[in-house]
């Protein structure tokens, strides 16, 4: 599925959607350059979840836990990782969990992520505007 949005609002929204429908167990991967709106996109998602607080990426420390909503949120950003075995401690636990875990970056990561992901990249185009993005949703098995 490929849905177009046009403002940040709409990327929020989707996000909403998204987390309203999530289940226990989940795995979604995030992927998209830098800026693309994937923050934007997480933070609507969480609010799908009923998640309140305040929602951002946890770049410096790998991973933020969520529990607060209708289901735990487990919010990777794997950016900075070095080397997949810093991934090594109770990854598991969030992925194979009570909880949705959302993975920004997951590419880097690949050769430790569950047979089944639901696959979210999102991508600009600058010719259609500043604010507008394709997002690509795809069940991976």
């Amino acid at each position: 599925m490929v849905i177009e949005t046009f403002d940040p609002k709409e990327t929020y929204d989707l996000g909403v959607k998204m987390g309203e429908q999530a289940r226990a167990g989940q795995v979604i991967c995030l992927n998209g350059d830098l800026g693309v709106g994937k923050t934007v996109f997480t933070q609507g998602f969480a609010a799908g979840l009923g998640i309140a607080g305040p929602v951002n990426s946890p770049t410096f420390t790998i991973v933020q836990q969520y529990e607060d909503g209708r289901l735990p949120l487990y919010h990777f950003d794997v950016y900075r990782i070095g080397d997949i075995s810093e991934m090594e401690i109770g990854y598991e636990d969030c992925f194979y969990g009570q909880g949705v875990t959302l993975i920004e970056w997951s590419e880097l990561i690949r050769e430790i992520l569950p047979e089944h992901v639901t696959e979210v990249t999102i991508e600009k185009d600058m010719e259609k505007g500043f604010d507008y993005r394709r997002i690509r949703v795809e069940e991976k098995e």
